[in-house]
């Protein structure tokens, strides 16, 4: 029974994880007063540069070393989804686009720039099949060495690649920035009114980037562990599913705080493969557990807008282009 249950766990985590980065960068972006909708397109370019990077590296190295199997994926994810979010950043922020239709568009244009590559990769060097990166994958895959002795509690708590902590790190980091910090406490103002921020000389255009870019590319993350860890270093088309959305939904959820965001990801990563452990399910009925983490949401989103506690709401300026000349 507790080895059914540490399963469960177990799995539930490695599902919540890249759900934690998505929903993390989202929640630094949104106290900017900015929805990226992007996300989702921001993750896969995030994995796909990824890819990109580790198979160059593979391709070209005669000796691989850890460190590079590792710090080339990650950097190059790091400027995918960083340069996804100045993309979005400059038409958000300086031409004063639309944020909800820009979001989707990223969204849509991330998700073919990575099918493209994804399956044109290997074309480029002459070779056919499917990408897969045996040799990067298995330093980011790579567990504590003592979880097995451990049992159940070693594989609750021990048995995850180093991506998976870093999450859980970097949740708890943006947590105390933004209650503890002066910097979080302007974003937060740049977010709940930006023309009451810059009266008091915050430089609002330069917080609302900062924020775009880092949770663009701490969501990109999220990407790079979904194709280095989950899938082994190996990619497929359309392969995240709806997990950038859902991502989003847990912003929502955790009420954004990057701290709730942790607990969040993981029921929502239990939510969303519950059905695996319930037997005699069909198809059909598979599916529609799928929808239970937007139930969760909906519900949470109704509960929370008839307490009407502020702290409990969204930055008052969220979706808003801020325009210096109205101030």
């Amino acid at each position: 029974m507790f080895d059914t249950l540490a399963s469960i766990i177990f799995s539930s985590v490695v599902q919540g994880i890249p759900l934690l980065f998505g929903a993390t960068g989202e929640i630094i972006t949104e106290k900017s007063g900015h929805l990226n909708l992007g996300i989702p397109g921001i993750m896969y370019v995030g994995g796909i540069s990824g890819i990109v990077g580790g198979y160059l590296y593979e391709h070209f190295s005669t000796n691989p070393t850890a460190f590079l199997c590792i710090a080339i994926p990650l950097v190059s994810s790091l400027l995918g989804s960083g340069l996804m979010a100045l993309i979005y950043s400059f038409l958000t922020v300086t031409l004063r686009a639309n944020q909800n239709v820009t979001g989707l568009a990223l969204t849509t244009f991330g998700t073919g720039v990575g099918n493209f590559l994804g399956g044109s990769l290997l074309n480029f060097f002459g070779e056919s099949g499917s990408i897969s990166l045996l040799t990067v994958s298995k330093y980011y895959k790579a567990s504590f060495p003592f979880a097995e002795k451990l049992g159940p509690i070693g594989k609750i708590f021990f048995s995850y690649g180093f991506l998976a902590y870093l999450a859980v790190i970097i949740a708890l980091l943006a947590h105390r920035f933004l209650k503890k910090t002066r910097a979080g406490l302007n974003l937060r103002a740049v977010g709940e009114n930006p023309a009451t921020a810059d009266a008091a000389g915050i430089n609002v255009t330069r917080y609302k980037y900062l924020a775009t870019l880092i949770g663009g590319m701490i969501a990109g993350l999220g990407g790079l562990y979904f194709v280095m860890d989950y899938t082994g270093g190996t990619w497929t088309n359309n392969g995240f599913g709806d997990r950038g959305w859902l991502a989003i939904a847990i912003v929502i959820f955790a009420l954004w705080r990057p701290a709730g965001a942790i607990f969040a990801s993981i029921i929502f990563g239990g939510l969303y493969i519950c059905a695996i452990f319930i037997p005699g399910l069909s198809s059909a009925q598979k599916e529609l557990f799928k929808m239970t983490p937007y139930v969760v949401t909906i519900i949470v989103l109704v509960l929370t807008s008839i307490r009407n506690r502020r702290e409990n709401q969204p930055p008052a300026s969220l979706g808003l282009s801020y325009f210096r000349e109205e101030r």
